[in-house]
């Protein structure tokens, strides 16, 4: 259209004005879940198709991890219907990620409700340069303690309806969603761990909150929740009652904050301290309290379940003098080998490996009977009798072997074991023997 004087202008210049200067005009019929394209230039000519399903057009504008153009997992896909409901005007800014692309365009939209809220005609236009520093430069300013939030919402729980929905992951605006707080429950509900459903749906039960929460009152509880990229995550969910002078308004703020990081972190200290409160210091196999308990663990699978299981103690012959001729260093290191040739033997049957006291070592075998440990302690014989140590040479160490049975008490059961190894040092040693 040709430049006019101001006062040139009139109502029925713009239609021409507002098609010269869009690059995209979309029309969605909400009904049959369909759109068409009239007009796309620019970067929208490669990124919007010129007719589709309506479904598909959100996921594609919107329904994307913001960073990047990964698509969000399928199990979120539900709330896409609830989010392309429009009731009114709706402007935002959505990031477009074209293939190729180093950085992604900033675009801004404007929905246009028509035809009783069934059809809406989209306005799309990309941000020139200058804008789209602008828009990074006010995403900065974002507080880093607001990222951590990957969710939030405002309910009323006497409508039943929920708004300003914000998701970070997938943009900073405020997400446009049409959909009552008790269909957001169930929706929600399976982006959970099976194990923390239920607690889920208990503690955002509607009555519960009102029982629970006094204006004003916050809690919050941790759990693993699924992210937009399918995966679990630690997460701290958030409600938090408003502080109203009517004692039956009841409108919250719930939020789920991102505190994977650090749950990983307290997880991996706390397997730390576990590891070395059931572990042997020096030869990393578990220590006599904890070899003693799974015993304990062995005879009750036994006598509950019929769950059969062996036990192998060890010790290594006259490893006394081996202290005294090459020195404690020398012995430890000798111990640590040996555990290490006990462990890879453990690793080829269901086996655990503890450490009793000094150079005796105890082996609960599961799932095996007392002739099947024997051959495994006879090799296992074989094997250290052969193998070189540093230093000292040659080894060789003593067996002993019981299958526990139903009626054993734990005393009973390793009475015998200790008589079995005894006995194969009696007997002159580097032998095995079963009781």
């Amino acid at each position: 259209m040709a430049a006019k004087e101001l006062q040139d202008y009139n109502i029925n210049d713009i239609p021409a004005l507002m098609l010269d200067n869009v690059d995209s005009v979309i029309v969605v019929d909400s009904k049959t879940d369909s759109y068409r394209t009239l007009k796309r230039k620019g970067i929208f000519e490669k990124y919007i198709e010129e007719s589709g399903t309506y479904h598909d057009l959100i996921v594609k504008l919107w329904f994307h991890i913001d960073e990047t153009n990964a698509e969000v997992t399928e199990d979120y896909h539900v709330f896409i219907d609830s989010t392309g409901k429009f009731t009114g005007k709706y402007s935002r800014r959505i990031k477009i990620h074209l293939e190729g692309s180093e950085k992604p365009s900033i675009a801004q939209m404007t929905v246009y409700p028509i035809e009783n809220n069934e059809y809406y005609l989209f306005i799309l236009d990309e941000l020139n340069e200058e804008e789209v520093v602008q828009e990074v430069e006010t995403t900065k300013k974002i507080s880093t303690i607001q990222n951590t939030y990957l969710f939030s919402m405002y309910i009323d729980l006497a409508q039943d309806t929920t708004s300003s929905i914000n998701i970070t992951e997938i943009s900073d605006n405020v997400v446009n969603s049409q959909i009552k707080y008790s269909e957001w429950r169930m929706m929600i509900v399976n982006m959970f761990m099976p194990e923390d459903q239920e607690q889920f749906l208990r503690r955002t039960d509607p009555e519960y909150l009102k029982k629970n929460f006094t204006p004003g009152k916050t809690s919050s509880y941790d759990c693993l929740m699924r992210n937009l990229e399918g995966k679990y995550i630690w997460v701290k969910l958030i409600f938090s009652r408003a502080q109203t002078l009517v004692d039956d308004d009841y409108r919250f703020v719930f939020m789920v904050q991102d505190i994977d990081e650090n749950s990983q972190e307290i997880l991996s200290a706390l397997k730390k301290y576990e590891e070395l409160a059931i572990k042997d210091p020096l030869t990393t196999v578990y220590n006599h309290g904890e070899i003693e308990t799974q015993l304990h663990n062995a005879l009750t699978g036994l006598q509950k379940n019929n769950e059969k299981a062996s036990v192998m103690m060890i010790d290594l012959d006259l490893f006394k003098d081996v202290n005294d001729t090459y020195g404690h260093s020398t012995g430890d290191t000798t111990l640590k080998l040996f555990a290490g040739i006990l462990k890879e033997m453990a690793a080829t049957n269901n086996s655990l490996v503890g450490r009793w006291g000094g150079e005796e070592f105890v082996v609960v075998c599961l799932g095996m009977n007392g002739n099947e440990v024997l051959e495994t302690a006879e090799r296992f014989r074989k094997d250290v009798e052969a193998y070189e140590f540093p230093e000292i040479g040659h080894i060789t160490c003593s067996i002993g072997v019981t299958e526990l049975k139903p009626e054993d008490t734990f005393d009973e059961a390793f009475d015998r074991l200790d008589k079995a190894m005894y006995k194969s040092k009696h007997n002159g040693r580097n032998q095995v023997t079963i009781l």
